[in-house]
């Protein structure tokens, strides 16, 4: 008699994704919640393009160029790779949402287009693709947060979005285009998210929106912070991005009241000239934006402030280029990011008379890049000497070195025999450079994240 064996039948490999996340760090939240929805549905992550079955493209529509990038990357991914095959490619974020028939017309080869507000739907979107194109770039009232997965984040620094799309509207934006009207987030759910986040490891979580200070969902963004700060575990709480009509009183007094909330401001100003601020429509001046600084300030004397700044805006004369770069002295700017400004289709600022040469765009953001990078290295050599905590992020270029990030956001760098990503360290900032800091530890025992 022959015995019968029962082969098992060998399991199904599954199916490859990689996200490629351009722009803010919106974008890089909503490719981390892409992320989850494809592995709850039995897909698994690819560090790299080049073995994915999915990639996914999550765009970012503020300027010019970020959208080209996106047709360069699937010029890439259409050609077929060794054995004949391509990826499943996705167009998703906020140049879907703006482009999608453009994007249609110009990119035969995306299989799904989606939006920023619907990207919950992605699952069933690919699976629609088998048989012909899926789009999605509809904005619904339903908030898509109620439809997404528990969050997979490991790891000690995590995003929360508690605050999306934007009701400014900036003459040179197409944010309230692409996300929507300004909503906000139960708090309820936020701490629900923000306590999970925390069980799987987060020690700092950094609350972001468009416009993250006008939270309003059953609290003000300081009432959220306040809370947040009881969550055990919880060391470190940062928001960005914020929008200088809505600093208020009780936010500003947080800096001061709530020690988990980090010695740190990101707050655009866009340009040093209140004749400019008015035609972008930004509904501050250049003194009341100062005046908002010196409040915070009164309060919190050692924080770090960042901008945004937008050079060759319509109109710009030689004289309005003037008061930015002496905005950026007044300010004592920690750190700031500046870009030329780009037509961006729809918006009021892309009709405007007086649009400003190229070369006149250049030669101006090099000259206030160089003022921004002379009052970093200024901040980071006023940082020399203080003894803080760093949260280590990542490795160094050299053996034994690791990165962590200072309550102002500097990268410093350190060597902490037996350290690992995640903990945080007690140090001394010893030296600084235009970029970073370097950091001497202060005892040999690490503190654990």
């Amino acid at each position: 008699m022959t015995d019968t064996v029962l082969l098992e039948s060998p399991s199904p490999v599954s199916r490859r994704y990689h996200v490629k996340s351009f722009g803010c760090q919106m974008n890089v939240y909503d490719s981390e919640r892409m992320g989850d929805l494809l592995e709850a549905d039995g897909m698994v992550v690819s560090d790299s393009s080049d073995d994915a079955d999915v990639v996914v493209l999550n765009t970012c529509h503020i300027r010019e160029r970020a959208a080209e990038k996106l047709y360069s990357d699937i010029g890439r991914l259409r050609r077929p790779r060794a054995d004949g095959s391509r990826p499943t490619i996705v167009a998703a974020g906020c140049v879907a949402q703006a482009e999608g028939a453009e994007i249609a017309r110009r990119a035969p080869d995306v299989d799904v287009i989606v939006g920023p507000l619907a990207y919950h739907r992605l699952p069933q979107l690919l699976r629609d693709a088998r048989t012909a194109r899926a789009i999605d770039t509809e904005m619904p009232d339903a908030p898509k947060f109620a439809a997404l997965p528990p969050r997979r984040h490991q790891g000690a620094a995590a995003f929360l979005t508690v605050q999306e799309g934007c009701d400014k509207f900036c003459t040179f934006c197409v944010v309230p285009y692409t996300r929507g009207q300004e909503t906000s987030r139960p708090l309820a759910d936020l701490l629900a998210e923000a306590e999970a986040l925390v069980a799987a490891g987060a020690v700092e979580i950094t609350l972001i929106g468009q416009n993250v200070n006008a939270y309003h969902g059953g609290t003000s963004l300081a009432g959220l912070i306040a809370r947040l700060a009881d969550i055990d575990g919880l060391k470190r709480i940062r928001y960005t991005t914020s929008h200088p009509r809505d600093m208020s009183d009780d936010l500003i007094a947080a800096h001061t009241e709530i020690p988990k909330l980090m010695p740190y401001l990101h707050l655009p100003v866009q340009s040093g000239s209140s004749r400019i601020l008015k035609a972008m429509n930004r509904a501050h001046t250049r003194g009341s934006y100062l005046e908002t600084l010196d409040r915070v300030r009164a309060v919190r004397p050692d924080i770090a402030l960042s901008g945004d700044f937008i050079v060759g805006f319509p109109g710009e004369t030689e004289a309005d280029f003037a008061d930015t770069l002496s905005i950026v002295a007044e300010a004592r700017y920690a750190a700031a990011f500046s870009f030329k400004y780009s037509v961006r289709p729809g918006t009021p600022a892309g009709t405007m008379a007086d649009q400003v040469p190229e070369a006149v765009k250049d030669e101006r953001l090099a000259r206030l890049q160089a003022a921004i990078a002379a009052g970093s290295h200024a901040f980071n050599q006023d940082t020399v000497g203080r003894r803080t905590e760093i949260l280590l992020e990542r490795q160094g270029r050299k053996p034994g070195q690791l990165i962590g990030k200072t309550p102002w956001l500097q990268s410093a760098v350190v060597s902490v025999p037996g350290a690992r990503i995640g903990d945080l360290i007690a140090v001394e900032i010893t030296a600084a450079g235009p970029n970073s800091v370097d950091a001497t530890p202060l005892q040999q025992e690490r503190s654990a994240a």
